[in-house]
């Protein structure tokens, strides 16, 4: 990118910022993108994903990990991006990036794409006797999160290496709801096998013959820099349950830390400091002996993806300005989903000098198909393009085709082009 790039704003990064007032994607104007290639669209910039796997891998490296690196498939498993990750690195170098799936569909999708072996990860829930028999025909490195499961898996394989998907009964993360987390807390949750349950876990893997190799925790959701403290805490119950294993005998040669390292979703948020992050698992883990492992999605992918909508509605209801998009909650649904802010953008004015509180709405037959309220926005046209950023993780892959509105196409930038240039 040129100097003329503008990238003061929190969403903004290298290939997304502002030139001349203009948001521009991978250094192409994204209004003249959207103009050649219609709305609704969703645009990747692939470079970002690479410095975010870069960032990542350099800074466990920097804290002298032993480490694995996997992506999150739940967030994203579009052919083109998948395709991208796969040439970022040979097979079993510190550049590769494996990948950690929870269905049949995506362990299916990783075979496709070439991975094989111990660069998958299975880590699901609630897995049924037709999911286990579709995982077990592949030598993947598979985590159960259940002694039910456990034992469903020893009637399937007997013999078979499995991980134990452990709760730490704490969280971080969560945009402050680390206490309530759903994955990890002190109220019981789906996920996971507590530490008072181990020696039956282990006793379980006897019986069937199944040798206990890895031990998985994934304790974290929109972790940044001021949950580091608590993410901390998770990592030091996980190495409590991970040497009761090494002392019982079993051979763990992995400790997973799971993912959901965060992205800022509001101006007033600190970046995670990846550096902080990995001396975390250094201390706490890193000295256990077996590798650590890492499966980011949101953090790997959110910031490349940006959605392009085109302003149909533009007009003042009871005193309130309402614009309303040609695309829907459908596409973009972390706020419906998550509880998280969306970030909208006008393209041809990104870094407006005025704005009004504005009601930006989708085009679903839904009355909460609502964007945002009272949000500060430019003075916005019918005809104008509108940007959702951070919609690279999840969205694509949680659309839902409410109202007949289907999956809208997606173009893939490889490169970056010169500012002002497509």
């Amino acid at each position: 990118m040129t100097a003329e790039c503008d990238t003061r704003a929190f969403w903004a990064h290298p290939g997304l910022c502002v030139t001349g007032g203009r948001l521009s994607i991978a250094g192409r104007d994204a209004e003249a993108i959207a103009l050649e290639h219609g709305t609704p669209l969703y645009v990747f910039d692939l470079c970002r994903v690479t410095e975010r796997v870069g960032a990542l891998q350099e800074a466990l490296a920097r804290a002298g990990l032993r480490y694995v690196t996997r992506f999150s498939m739940k967030a994203q498993r579009e052919p083109e991006v998948l395709a991208h990750l796969r040439r970022l690195g040979p097979p079993v170098t510190p550049q590769t990036i494996g990948a950690d799936v929870c269905s049949p569909v995506e362990l299916a999708s990783a075979l496709t794409g070439g991975w094989e072996g111990d660069e998958i990860s299975y880590t699901g829930t609630n897995v049924s006797d037709r999911d286990f028999e579709a995982i077990v025909a592949h030598p993947i490195r598979l985590n159960v999160d259940s002694l039910s499961q456990l034992r469903r898996l020893g009637r399937h394989a007997p013999g078979r290496n499995v991980g134990l998907r452990v709760n730490v009964r704490c969280g971080a993360g969560h945009l402050g709801r680390s206490g309530g987390s759903l994955y990890s807390s002190d109220r019981p949750t789906k996920f996971g096998i507590y530490a008072e349950q181990l020696p039956e876990a282990i006793g379980i893997a006897r019986e069937h013959g199944l040798v206990l190799t890895s031990l998985h925790f994934h304790a974290s959701s929109y972790l940044l820099r001021d949950d580091l403290a608590d993410f901390a805490e998770t990592a030091r119950r996980a190495a409590e349950m991970a040497s009761v294993l090494l002392q019982a005998g079993c051979p763990i040669d992995e400790i997973n830390a799971g993912g959901g390292l965060g992205l800022p979703v509001a101006p007033d948020q600190e970046a995670l400091d990846l550096d902080a992050y990995a001396a975390v698992l250094a201390e706490h883990l890193g000295t256990l002996g077996p590798v650590v492992s890492v499966e980011p999605g949101d953090f790997l992918f959110g910031e490349s993806g940006v959605l392009l909508a085109e302003v149909v509605t533009a007009e003042d209801r009871l005193g309130v300005p309402f614009v309303g998009l040609d695309a829907g909650w459908n596409l973009a649904p972390d706020r419906f989903i998550y509880e998280l802010p969306v970030t909208c953008v006008l393209c041809r004015d990104a870094l407006p000098e005025a704005v009004r509180l504005t009601t930006i709405t989708g085009n679903i037959n839904e009355g909460d198909d609502v964007f945002a309220e009272g949000y500060p926005f430019a003075w916005a046209h019918e005809g104008d393009i509108v940007a959702i950023v951070k919609v690279g993780s999840y969205c694509q892959n949680m659309l839902a085709p409410h109202c007949g509105r289907t999956k809208p196409p997606a173009i893939y930038f490889v490169d970056r082009a010169q500012a002002g240039k497509g």
